[in-house]
């Protein structure tokens, strides 16, 4: 039980996709022009890394080391494509607004980033519930996004009018336009990130540290689970001579 709420918690709080490894940048700024897309772009994702984790984990000591990316790649597809599908005829409307977006989840670096650093090296359960943890935290931040960009640009949450906009000379909300634009996505993102850093800062200050990402994606070649990094031998090879 331990294992599957630090799991969870890593992906949510700790190692949030969005607003701390900054992964999956391309439709956290394109597609979260409401609150609905954001939802829907990062439950599709979330299926997706469920999903592929569990079959990568399942598949760990069958897949061929050199042979791997490419497997990934393949199982990833599968999934993607069973998404698609199911979204384009339960929820055209979704499919309409998230358009090339969910074909895309293919090449997210989150999703192969799990398969690589975690999925393909550990048991199954654990895997399922890092792949939820990494999509609800990706969910969270897309969500997020998508509502302050909805209520600034457009004055609604979910599409439901919830400022009443000026009109004929009646005193109302005027909308900020330029938040359902691309400048807008930047904006929000650089805002919710610096909250991020702001509540990060409190919780070390009050003795909750919460650890820093490690790994390949924060440069830290040395605790890099890849085999590929050419960096790891070279610096434990140096911390042994010291």
């Amino acid at each position: 039980m331990n294992k599957i709420v630090e799991r969870l918690q890593n992906g949510i709080i700790k190692e949030n996709p969005t607003f701390v490894l900054m992964l999956g940048m391309c439709p956290t700024l394109a597609v979260t022009t409401s609150a609905m897309n954001g939802l829907g772009m990062g439950l599709s994702t979330t299926v997706v890394l469920v999903m592929s984790n569990l079959l990568i984990s399942l598949l760990r000591n069958i897949i061929p080391d050199r042979v791997r990316v490419p497997a990934f790649i393949v199982i990833v597809a599968s999934f993607v494509t069973i998404v698609q599908f199911l979204v384009q005829g339960f929820i055209p409307s979704l499919y309409a607004s998230l358009g090339i977006y969910i074909p895309l989840i293919v090449v997210n670096c989150i999703i192969l980033g799990r398969a690589e650093s975690y999925a393909s090296k550990n048991p199954v359960v654990p895997s399922i519930f890092d792949g939820l943890g990494m999509g609800l935290g990706f969910t969270l931040g897309l969500t997020l996004i998508g509502i302050v960009r909805e209520i600034l640009g457009a004055g609604q949450i979910f599409g439901a009018q919830v400022l009443p906009l000026a009109d004929a000379g009646k005193a109302g909300y005027t909308p900020i336009t330029i938040f359902v634009l691309a400048p807008g996505a930047f904006f929000v993102l650089a805002a919710l990130v610096a909250l991020m850093n702001v509540i990060r800062a409190k919780a070390e200050s009050k003795g909750k540290t919460i650890a820093p990402a490690t790994g390949c994606l924060a440069g830290d070649c040395e605790s890099c689970s890849m085999g590929s990094c050419s960096g790891k031998s070279t610096v434990s090879a140096t911390k042994e001579e010291e």
